[in-house]
């Protein structure tokens, strides 16, 4: 199974920041200059949705996250998953929190826009738990 930014998503970023890039030769100097940043970073996005396909992959033994800075690769025997679900500025956020429960430096945190899905079913469907509990027979160390 495998999960990623849909492709809708990445596509109607592709197209604005074409738009923005457009734009950006219509104003003036200073406009020039927000316009094209904005667009310039745009289009870092819709690289980073491309290069990182899939971004989530789970099978029997291993989970897969890719990310800018490499792949991180999770044996399910030292998975320790959790959905967690925030309130910020006003609005609820959703994310899933992979965790190896052999090394401290690693948790990888993945949102709606990571996952191209909700963050709880992802959790629920690869990881086999239910939103906000531990994963099956994993319970946080100490």
């Amino acid at each position: 199974m495998q999960w990623s930014t849909r492709r809708a998503e990445t596509l109607a970023a592709g197209a604005v920041a074409v738009l923005l890039g457009a734009g950006a030769l219509l104003v003036d100097q200073l406009g020039r200059v927000l316009v094209g940043a904005a667009a310039l970073l745009l289009l870092g996005v819709v690289v980073r949705d491309l290069v990182l396909r899939p971004r989530l992959r789970a099978d029997e033994g291993q989970v897969v996250v890719r990310s800018l800075t490499g792949t991180t690769v999770i044996p399910r025997d030292r998975l320790l998953s959790r959905v967690r679900t925030a309130r910020r500025l006003g609005l609820r956020t959703t994310t899933l929190e992979l965790e190896d429960t052999a090394d401290d430096t690693v948790l990888v945190v993945l949102g709606r826009r990571d996952l191209g899905a909700d963050p709880a079913q992802v959790g629920a469907e690869v990881l086999g738990h239910r939103p906000g509990q531990p994963g099956p027979g994993r319970r946080r160390p100490g």
